[in-house]
């Protein structure tokens, strides 16, 4: 009894809107809207959304923001020195380059990205994938050969000619990838990332992690190995780490493991007193100085053999144009850095920006991200991308604008111009140790698995694939593989659509799943259909078939007799109407008695029994809300449709079609005399009052028609 007069309280206090508006099809609503016109808000707005420091620099709140930014600044910068030099090693480069790779980037994305908290930089798995294309062209075996530059006398200088080539490799590529990235973004193609879904990435950068961490091992254990690319890369690394696990290097292992457990504890106690400490601990920077300390003072390099650094050398270099002959090598590999560079900085925009509620332009970001590769391609900084790890500390230490990754990247310039040179007797083992620790978010996507398991199966797959994939064929193949897997499964969806008949919440207009809700009740007369996926030659063909068995349940469409049927039957309901007439009565019980009474073929008896279960239907309305694009073979799916039905004297119309559909079906020359504007409604509840309407108005006619001969006899 309480529950009740609950309910019955909440439907009082359900809040009820009345509209009163003529019905709307989309000839007479086009007919009364004006389109917008282009003005000079709109190229100021422009102008802004490429340059958006344009539009929050002269409102930025000094007092609020500034301390905030400069803590995070400093907080991330001390991240971005250890991170610049053991990121390099994973890009198959000298230190100093991905020194380099912190400053550039990291400064021009100041002034054109849209996210205030992420964190441009070097990242591991971008790192790797530029690392494979480098030591692919230039492989350990290859000796100078011809590649031309001028730049050969600073090459000898400070480090080998082996180097020097990967070096041109890498910036190359990331001029590509920087061109590509800006092309899509100024042809507005930023929606590219969606088919990079969150498993595909998720199973992508796990199998990256494994690749980074099987890198690493060599480092860490102070061995002499090559370093292999390409399909199998995996197996061959840690075949050929494993075979010489007996020249270990005592010195260089335990460095490296006193370093991974430092970094373990430092991430540790930040997680667990995130809380009550102002800023995270930087434990990286401190293990890199205590790193280099012990193995200045002892000596490392020459009494135990452990490999350093090496030289860093001071200042900045002037600009260079990259090797231009190289793209052809080199351009696929482009494509696929652009894309995960891009996806990788996107999510994490997009996750900072719904936390604090601001919105990020994907196509500018996009532009921003071109901007960064390309212009530091000329500057020798290789493909960057967001860093997850850094953009938390950004925005966990109190960072509120792109200020704070200006003052990052100033602090990591401070180091290439004054005191690079201290960090050369860093040992490699201790750049292995921050790089594997920075993998543990990674190696916790394996959790995945289970989470997909109980969720969603082929997500489940899409994970499996992009993993297994990008383990054994090497990021790149594993990429398009996982891809292509990806549209595969779109495309099995969109041909197995779900397709339901919509009814009515009573007195509202509300419509829903007749076979899901009690309470949906169809409307007399006529079916309402809808199916979840966009009309096109893949599916064309089963919605046709869908939408007959729908209709054809519970209902009668009369079929290629129609017109006689329907005509008899309506003159046999008139008879029976007037039958309760005192002078007609006699009559029509002898015409009704009568078995024999043949109507085309039937007697009364079996159309009795073809029509009376069935529910009869004059009008057909498709739901197009779900709709997104009609291709031309759709589009004769749909005449078709109208004209099949129109002929067993059955209205279609459509409700609910976007701009953009009807724009292509104008296109694809779908409307003409028989099939006009007048059949799209702005709404299902506009397509059901029509069809109400028109259906009065014809029995309406048709009674009078008939009546005429039957008064007359």
């Amino acid at each position: 009894m309480e529950h009740t007069q609950e309910h019955e309280a909440c439907l009082e206090q359900t809040q009820k809107y009345c509209v009163e508006r003529p019905i709307y099809n989309q000839e007479i609503l086009q007919g009364q809207l004006l389109k917008s016109t282009c003005s000079s808000k709109k190229a100021k707005s422009h102008l802004y959304s490429f340059l958006p420091i344009l539009k929050w620099l002269p409102r930025y709140p000094v007092k609020e923001y500034l301390l905030g930014d400069i803590i995070s600044g400093i907080s991330t910068g001390v991240m971005q020195l250890p991170q610049g030099l053991a990121y390099a090693l994973l890009a198959a480069v000298p230190p100093v380059f991905g020194l380099y790779s912190s400053f550039y980037p990291v400064f021009l994305y100041t002034f054109f990205g849209t996210s205030k908290h992420i964190s441009i930089g070097t990242f591991a798995v971008i790192s790797m994938m530029v690392g494979g294309v480098a030591v692919r062209q230039v492989p350990d075996e290859v000796i100078s050969v011809g590649y031309n530059s001028t730049n050969t006398t600073y090459a000898s200088e400070y480090y080998s000619d082996r180097d020097f080539k990967r070096v041109q490799v890498a910036v190359t590529l990331a001029l590509l990838s920087g061109i590509i990235q800006l092309c899509l973004g100024l042809l507005r193609f930023g929606f590219v990332a969606i088919y990079l879904t969150e498993p595909l990435v998720r199973g992508f950068t796990t199998a990256a992690a494994v690749h980074v961490f099987t890198s690493q091992l060599k480092y860490l254990l102070g061995v002499k190995t090559s370093r292999y690319s390409g399909p199998l890369s995996v197996v061959y690394s840690l075949v050929a780490v494993f075979s010489k696990i007996t020249t270990t290097n005592v010195a260089a292992l335990i460095v490296g493991l006193t370093c991974i457990v430092l970094l373990l504890i430092g991430k540790e106690i930040n997680l667990r007193y995130k809380k009550k400490l102002p800023v995270p601990i930087p434990m990286e920077i401190i293990v890199v100085i205590i790193g280099t300390g012990v193995s200045a003072g002892m000596n490392l390099t020459e009494s135990y053999g452990v490999d350093v650094v090496g030289n860093i050398p001071q200042g900045l270099r002037a600009p260079a144009v990259p090797e231009i002959q190289l793209i052809p090598a080199i351009f696929v590999d482009a494509i696929a850095i652009a894309i995960v560079g891009f996806s990788m900085a996107v999510s994490m925009a997009k996750i900072f920006a719904l936390k604090h509620g601001y919105t990020i332009d994907g196509n500018q970001e996009l532009i921003a991200l071109g901007i960064c590769n390309s212009v530091g391609s000329f500057f020798q900084s290789f493909s960057v991308t967001c860093s997850m790890s850094r953009s938390l500390v950004q925005e966990s230490t109190g960072g509120k604008t792109q200020i704070a990754g200006a003052l990052s990247s100033i602090m990591v310039l401070l180091v290439i111009v004054a005191i690079g040179y201290l960090f050369e007797p860093l040992p490699q083992t201790v750049l292995a140790a921050i790089v594997m620790v920075n993998l543990k978010g990674m190696f916790k996507q394996f959790g995945d698995i289970a989470h997909f398991w109980k969720t969603s199966k082929i997500e489940l797959a899409i994970w499996v694939v992009a993993f297994v994939a990008s383990l054994f064929l090497g990021l790149d193949y594993g990429l398009l593989t996982a891809v292509t897997f990806a549209m595969i499964t779109v495309i099995y969806r969109t041909q197995s659509p779900q397709y339901r008949i919509l009814g009515q919440i009573p007195d509202t207009d509300i419509y829903c799943d007749v076979e899901e809700y009690e309470e949906v009740k169809e409307c007399p007369g006529i079916k309402i259909f809808q199916a979840n996926a966009s009309l096109y030659f893949a599916n064309s063909e089963s919605y046709t078939s869908a939408l007959k068995k729908k209709v054809s349940e519970n209902s009668c469409v009369w079929g290629g007799r129609g017109p006689t049927l329907q005509k008899y039957w309506l003159s046999f309901s008139f008879i029976c109407l007037l039958s309760q007439s005192n002078d007609v009565e006699g009559s029509v019980k002898h015409e009704i008695a009568n078995d024999e009474l043949p109507v085309n073929g039937k007697s009364l008896d079996e159309l009795e029994h073809f029509v009376e279960p069935k529910t009869n239907i004059h009008s057909l309305i498709l739901d197009f809300t779900p709709v997104n694009f009609v291709d031309s073979v759709g589009a004769k799916t749909l005449k078709s449709i109208i004209k099949e039905y129109k002929e067993v004297s059955v209205h279609v119309c459509i409700a609910s079609c976007s701009g953009p559909v009807m724009n292509e079906l104008t296109r694809l020359n779908f409307f003409d005399n028989t099939v006009t504007r007048e059949l799209l409604f702005h709404s299902i509840h506009d397509a059901v009052l029509a069809c109400q309407v028109k259906d009065s108005w014809i029995n309406e006619f048709t009674l009078v028609a008939l009546a005429a001969p039957v008064f007359k006899s």
